[in-house]
Formats: structure tokens, C-alpha cells, sequence
């Protein structure tokens, strides 16, 4: 992910990244969703939610809507 952004909150609950080319996407998405699995696990309530905003910009983020063990996609309208 060396031109990617990330930022993520202190309370790792949604990591925010911006991508300035599409061979960092796949690498960075799959980075940040191996991160919030961890707190997944530890909160146990949870699954995780990736969110496209538009061309290179995401979040991925712990989602109690998203049942626990699962991964939803959704883009933006």
C-alpha cells in the first residue's frame, strides 16, 4: 500500500483508505479487513461492512447490521 491512505480511529471500529491507483486496492482492502476481524472477534456482535465512495476512496468498518463472521459490500449512491 505504499501510495495508499489510511486512517484509522483509535477505537479501530472503521479504517478509512484512499487509493491513487487500482493495483493498491485489492492488497489494501484485504489488509484493513484482516484488521477489523481482529476486533470483530473480540466484540463477538459484529460482521464488517466495506463501503466504495467513489474511485479509490473506501472505508471498512465493524457494522452490528452485518451479521457476525460475514463481510458486506456496498457502494455509495
Amino acid at each position: 500500500m505504499s501510495s495508499a491512505i489510511l486512517e484509522s480511529q483509535t477505537n479501530v471500529r472503521s479504517i478509512r483508505l484512499t487509493f491513487s491507483s487500482a493495483e493498491e486496492v485489492h492488497d489494501g482492502l484485504e489488509s484493513a479487513v484482516k484488521e477489523l476481524i481482529e476486533a470483530a472477534v473480540e466484540e463477538g456482535n459484529c460482521g464488517i461492512r466495506v463501503t466504495r465512495h467513489e474511485p479509490g476512496a473506501f472505508t471498512v468498518a465493524l457494522d452490528e447490521s452485518v451479521p457476525f463472521g460475514e463481510t458486506y459490500e456496498d457502494i455509495a449512491a
